[in-house]
């Protein structure tokens, strides 16, 4: 077993997550090959999202999940498989998303599903992410009056 393929796997996955939460834009993109892709599972949306190229998943990103919007996204549990220059990945995915402008919060839970490749200079970049939803839900920040939400943004 590549105890370090495994660590550095472990370390490109929470950059990934650290960079979106952050809005990290340029930091995030050194995360993905050129031709990655994403695949992203929203309930909300009543559809997979599909995104193409790693200026397209960034592109995104960058226009939904902006300055304006809050976000954290924790992922653990990995079962990482390492098969010479490429790997999988299997995350348990809890996130939450407070869109103030619409006095929204999202909430919830997924599996993500990576595709790891290893580049001529040794190191790992994604191939291919994607998210299924295990639960989602949405409240109206207004149906919770009390709530109150700090930030250091």
């Amino acid at each position: 077993m590549d105890l370090v393929a495994l660590e550095e796997i472990r370390r490109l996955k929470y950059r990934y997550l650290r960079c979106v939460d952050l809005k990290l834009w340029d930091e995030f993109a050194e995360v993905f090959t050129e031709n990655a892709v994403a695949e992203y599972d929203t309930p909300v949306l009543g559809k997979t999202l599909r995104l193409e190229g790693r200026d397209a998943i960034i592109d995104y990103m960058r226009g939904n999940l902006g300055p304006d919007k809050i976000s954290t996204h924790t992922a653990g549990c990995p079962e990482i498989d390492v098969d010479g220059d490429r790997a999988t990945g299997i995350w348990s995915l809890d996130d939450t998303i407070i869109l103030p402008g619409d006095n929204l919060l999202i909430r919830g839970a997924a599996y993500y599903y990576d595709t790891y490749r290893r580049g001529g200079d040794g190191t790992w970049l994604v191939e291919k992410t994607g998210h299924r939803r295990t639960y989602e839900y949405m409240v109206a920040l207004d149906d919770t009056p009390s709530l109150k939400f700090t930030t250091s943004h």
